[in-house]
């Protein structure tokens, strides 16, 4: 998108992007979607039906997006930096599961 913010680093952009998931309710929907998404994939494989693979990009964005657009009521990220947006995500929740997002959403 040209009007999605433009970042000199990866850093800042990673402090907007946890920005953007200041409540806690997206977050907690980011990761169910998350981790159902994940679920899904590895479970398509172990199943034998690779193709249902691809059914955890919908279902990993619909709660992203139903989080940014109901809870925190603005736009994903997604939509102007898609791979920073995607590692980001990783990368959030692992502070989360691990007790170290708070720094980031003090920034």
């Amino acid at each position: 998108m040209s009007d999605a913010p433009q970042f000199a680093t990866y850093n800042d952009f990673f402090a907007y992007y946890v920005k953007q998931h200041a409540d806690p309710r997206n977050r907690a929907m980011h990761a169910a979607g998350t981790l159902l998404g994940l679920s899904v994939l590895i479970a398509a494989f172990l199943l034998g039906h690779p193709w249902y693979a691809f059914l955890w990009i919908p279902i990993a964005y619909t709660f992203a997006w139903t989080g940014h657009f109901l809870l925190e009521k603005n736009v994903p990220a997604t939509f102007g930096h898609p791979f920073w947006s995607f590692i980001s995500d990783f990368r959030m929740l692992g502070l989360m599961f691990t007790g170290r997002l708070q720094p980031w959403l003090d920034k």
